[in-house]
Parts: C-alpha cells; sequence; structure tokens
C-alpha cells in the first residue's frame, strides 16, 4: 500500500451535503411555523456559507456558527420566528436527512481491510453523531474527530495532531486526506505536510497555486490510489 493511514472529509465527500442542507432547511422553517421556507433558503445560504467561511478562518467555530445563523436569518428577511428553536430544529434535519454517495460504505470496507481510516470533518459534533449512527458508519472508522467537539477545525494543525494521536501516531508519509474542499481538506493537509487528495466529482478546473497530490473523480478510484496508482 502507498498510503496506509486515510483520512476523510464527510460532507460533499463521503455524504450528499448538498441535497440534506435544503431538505433540513424546509423541515426546520416547517415546524416553526414559517410558510414558504423556499423564498428564505438563498439568503439562508449566503449567510451560512459566510459563516463557514470565517471557520476555516479560524475566525468561528462550529458552534458558533450554530447560534449566529439563523439569528442572522430573521434580522435579514424579517421573520418572526424564534432563532433559537429555527437552529435547534435545523440540526435535528441536519441529522435525520441525507444519504451517503454510492458505494461509499464499499469503498471504506475495501480500503480499511489494509489501511487505517480516520474521518476528520468541521461540523456540528450533534449533527454528524447523528449522522454517523444512521448511516452506519462509526465502525468504518479507527478514529472520529469533529471539529465542533474538539474546538478546532481544518485546515488548522490541531484537528490533525488530534487524528494523528487517536490513530497512534503513524507516519505522515502513510497518510493520505480525502476531501471535497480546497480551502480545509487539501490547505489543511497541505499545511499539515502530508499527501492530499481533491474529491472533484464534478471536474472543477485546478486553481492556481494550489498544491494538489491527487486527484480523483470517484470514489471508486480510491483503492487502486491508496495501493499505488498515480492519480
Amino acid at each position: 500500500m502507498r498510503y496506509t493511514t486515510l483520512l476523510f472529509d464527510l460532507d460533499n465527500t463521503l455524504f450528499d451535503a448538498s441535497s440534506c442542507e435544503p431538505a433540513a432547511f424546509d423541515y426546520a422553517l416547517t415546524t416553526c411555523g414559517v410558510d414558504e421556507p423556499a423564498r428564505y433558503w438563498e439568503t439562508f445560504t449566503e449567510i451560512n456559507n459566510a459563516l463557514w467561511d470565517a471557520v476555516v478562518r479560524q475566525e468561528l467555530t462550529p458552534n458558533e456558527v450554530q447560534a449566529r445563523r439563523f439569528g442572522d436569518l430573521v434580522a435579514a428577511a424579517g421573520l418572526s420566528a424564534d432563532p433559537a428553536l429555527l437552529a435547534a430544529e435545523y440540526v435535528v434535519g441536519m441529522g435525520a436527512y441525507g444519504e451517503l454517495y454510492p458505494d461509499a460504505l464499499q469503498i471504506l470496507d475495501q480500503l480499511g481491510r489494509h489501511a487505517a481510516l480516520a474521518l476528520v470533518t468541521n461540523g456540528l459534533g450533534e449533527v454528524v453523531r447523528a449522522r454517523i449512527k444512521r448511516l452506519g458508519l462509526e465502525s468504518r472508522f479507527d478514529a472520529i474527530v469533529i471539529s465542533g467537539e474538539v474546538g478546532t477545525s481544518k485546515p488548522g494543525s490541531e484537528i490533525f495532531d488530534l487524528a494523528f494521536a487517536r490513530l497512534g501516531g503513524p507516519g505522515k508519509e502513510t497518510a493520505l486526506m480525502v476531501g471535497d474542499s480546497l480551502s480545509s481538506d487539501i490547505a489543511g493537509a497541505v499545511n499539515y505536510g502530508i499527501a492530499a487528495c481533491w474529491y472533484n466529482p464534478a471536474r472543477k478546473p485546478r486553481p492556481d497555486g494550489i498544491h494538489i497530490d491527487h486527484e480523483v473523480g470517484s470514489l471508486k478510484d480510491l483503492p487502486e490510489l491508496a495501493s499505488g496508482g498515480v492519480m
């Protein structure tokens, strides 16, 4: 095996967060008595993305995002709903909706026969734990590190330190980070001194100025890459 330590992002790498989020938003607003939730989705997306960008810059924590995003939405859209209740119901929806990408479990099982696997993800502990339990992920990983639980996030090095410690201290030369986000997953791996694999099913063009060791368009490409194939 070329890589015997594999670190995975969750959202939009193993898990289809893009379809989960609008479903959770609709659930939260409907539960809280807001009519036509779709009218507010674009505003919420702008607010939410800006706050998560601040997490990547180490300016906010995931838990602070949870506390702020619906307060900002209520203020921006003039809603009469309780922001705290909206936030709580959104967390419920985020854990209850969405599925893994096809073949994700089979690929993890295949890789896990030859490598140690860690889940290293930026997110709220309550949301990620609900997904892990519902989707049968816990047994697939030797370590799970969630930014909302440990108080540090990608691309910072501290979250990788925690993952490596929980894996028993493998050599960095054995490790590969797999994720869809250039700003958190790939930049985090580069900052930490481990190899980075960009999961890019949409085949977006590679940006200039960012080091990417490998790129895959399908999770099915990972066993060959991990075993020594070059992609």
